[in-house]
């Protein structure tokens, strides 16, 4: 039997080999299967490289003698404006069995009758390739009857009315996208070694392509161009580029792609486009678009089937991801009409409004004791903590907002909410860039009670990454502002944390003289849970200035001010610091029982990095005492706890210790 030739691979072709071994399988017609597949249907973005994928896996099954009847191409151009049909489809098919157009019957039902009996008839297995089909409808109707051949499909939609085998493309990840620019650059000249010598500007120019194949290759096109000039100048042209999309070739598709969505779908992607991150919730979505949960998600599936967003399964449901490329071409056009931006605005100021909201009730928890009415919105501390870790990148980002007039105010009252969740998980970093920018919005706002709180954030987060002058400058600041509008309760906390900072630069009796300060305001105005974090933070500074009876004292006072207001957590850290002093005043086997007291609380509360720091102590205290079997075992399971508080140094520092002791 005669067939149509394939068409070859696109030269430089990379970065599918993943895919390319899903695929394979399923073309094989000699694959023994209680279920055999006669179709596959590969879908994906436009651009994304699914008709070069297909090819190659074409060519690699006819290289095989998979295929001894022959194979068929037909490119349906589904997204053009005259796509082809299933009966124009019919003829290219049968002309390349063989049948000349003068010999056609001249019906379409007997064509159809003429192309069936055909491919019955050819026993040996054949391989139908429907390249850039839009709708089932198109090409149901030349699938082969026989479960010997096969069909390989490739769609920007996901044709689930099919009883295919459905194969999503997804964009490069970032070695294959590296892959494919130095490639294809040395491609077109063997001594273009640009991409080796700039590898941090080509993960950037991969990463402002989105990773997305075509634009890759529209960047390469550029930089060929651009013989003699680096990586990075297109890397910057690109990053200032308002109209990316455009710039890299890939406008086109989506606008095709969006004109054909109906109105509420093209609505909902418009809004998630708002959102501060790539990847989000329903119920984020939801409350983009002012939709309710179920209309929301039922929207995302069928965006998803467009390609247009990528869901990420979470074990039981789905998050949902919009490609860069997408976002900025949705978020430039977002922006050309009055009521567009209109729209927009009011979407980005729901997110804050709901975001404030769960994250003020999620610090609720965090901040909750037993004997105090249980917060609302979370069951439990636990579900609080998987919340904020689930949206913490979107909560950070969503700060940022905070720079724009009109969200100033609930950016900022976000960012005082994720503070001690950000502190609490040792997101410092996190907690730099949102207090710096709760800063700056609450200055221009003129709001002195917001800009000290946010300058006490700031402090914190600086002291964390180990910036100890930064603190002490941060925490001044605040402490002026809080003293100037009269608010006692907040200067005591910020001359408790200015003590801490200056007991980091070795000051410790000016931090001393800090925390008694800080002290005597919190039994002014009757605070004992903070007046017991600052005798602990007190014990600290009197440990570091030498005076260790003071300092048993004050962290003795710290636990008993913990238990009596049911601060378990703060009840651990007092037991740690003060098995601390205790070991250091030779009094070995009381530190070691503080110790043990410490680790039960923070295993309790799940934090691992105080649990880690007990640990290490009932370590040091065995070592001490020439146990060197118990002290092992303790820098072991310390090492392990600092791997799961995502403290890799501390934990490497815990092995090295356990070393030593075999």
């Amino acid at each position: 039997m005669a067939t149509a030739a394939l068409p070859g691979v696109p030269a430089g072709f990379t970065g599918r080999d993943e895919d390319l071994a899903r695929l394979m399988p399923v073309l094989d017609p000699g694959a023994e299967s209680d279920l055999p597949v006669v179709i596959c249907a590969v879908s994906g973005l436009g651009g994304i490289g699914k008709t070069s994928l297909a090819l190659c896996a074409a060519h690699r099954a006819v290289a095989q003698g998979w295929f001894p009847g022959g194979t068929l191409f037909v490119d349906f151009r589904g997204y053009d404006k005259n796509p082809v049909t299933a009966d124009q489809a019919l003829v290219a098919l049968l002309d390349g069995m063989g049948v000349p157009v003068a010999e056609l019957p001249q019906t379409v039902a007997a064509q159809y009758g003429l192309y069936r009996r055909l491919l019955a008839q050819e026993r040996q297995p054949m391989l139908l390739i429907l390249d850039n089909a839009s709708t089932a409808s198109q090409i149901a109707p030349l699938v082969p009857g026989a479960d010997h051949h096969r069909v390989l499909i490739t769609s920007r939609d996901r044709l689930t009315d099919l009883d295919a085998r459905l194969v999503d493309l997804d964009v490069l990840k970032p070695e294959a996208a590296a892959e494919l620019i130095d490639r294809s650059l040395r491609l077109s000249d063997g001594g273009d070694d640009r991409a080796g010598r700039e590898p941090e500007a080509v993960a950037e120019l991969a990463v402002l392509c989105g990773h997305h194949p075509l634009a890759l290759r529209i960047a390469v096109g550029m930089l060929r161009k651009r013989r003699y000039r680096g990586v990075a100048s297109l890397v910057g042209e690109l990053r200032s580029e308002e109209d990316r999309a455009g710039a890299l070739g890939v406008r086109p598709i989506l606008e095709v792609a969006c004109a054909q969505l109906p109105a509420e779908q093209a609505r909902l992607l418009r809004l998630v486009c708002v959102a501060p991150t790539a990847e989000m919730g329903s119920e984020v979505a939801g409350v983009l678009a002012g939709l309710g949960p179920d209309q929301t998600t039922g929207l995302l599936e069928e965006l998803a089937s467009s390609h247009l967003v990528t869901p990420v399964p979470t074990g039981g449901g789905a998050r949902w991801r919009v490609h860069d490329l997408v976002r900025a071409f949705a978020g430039r056009t977002a922006t050309k009409e009055a009521k567009s931006r209109k729209e927009t605005e009011e979407a980005r100021e729901r997110l804050l409004t709901f975001y404030r909201q769960r994250a003020d009730a999620a610090n609720a928890h965090l901040l909750w004791l037993p004997g105090k009415p249980v917060p609302e919105r979370f069951a439990d501390r636990t579900e609080a903590l998987a919340w904020l870790d689930g949206e913490r990148a979107s909560l950070v980002a969503a700060v940022q907002w905070a720079g724009e007039d009109r969200h100033a105010r609930t950016a900022v009252a976000l960012a005082s909410c994720l503070e001690e969740y950000l502190r609490w998980r040792r997101h410092f970093d996190d907690g730099l860039s949102v207090a710096r920018t709760a800063q700056g919005a609450a200055h221009s706002a003129g709001d002195r009670l917001r800009e000290g709180c946010a300058w006490n954030d700031l402090g914190l987060a600086l002291l964390g990454v180990g910036r100890e002058e930064e603190a002490v400058d941060a925490h001044t600041r605040a402490r002026d502002l809080f003293q100037a509008i009269g608010d006692s309760y907040r200067e005591a906390m910020t001359w408790n944390n200015l003590g801490s900072a200056l007991r980091k630069t070795g000051s410790a009796e000016k931090a001393i003289d800090a925390h008694t300060r800080a002290r005597d305001l919190c039994q002014a105005i009757g605070d004992r849970r903070r007046e017991a974090t600052v005798w602990n933070n007190l014990g600290m500074a009197l440990r570091q200035a030498g005076r260790l009876e003071d300092a048993i004292e004050a962290f003795t006072r710290a636990r008993d001010l913990y238990q009596a207001v049911g601060d378990r957590h703060g009840e651990g850290r007092a037991w740690n610091n003060l098995g601390n002093a205790l070991r250091k005043s030779s009094r070995a086997e009381q530190a070691i029982e503080a110790y043990s007291k410490a680790l039960e609380t923070h295993r309790e509360f799940e934090d691992w990095y105080g649990a880690a720091r007990a640990l290490s102590n009932l370590a040091r205290a065995h070592q001490a005492g020439h146990r060197l079997s118990e002290a092992r075992t303790y820098y072991l399971q310390a090492a392990d706890a600092y791997t799961r508080a995502d403290a890799p140094t501390e934990a490497a520092h815990a092995r090295s210790a356990a070393d030593t002791m075999t």
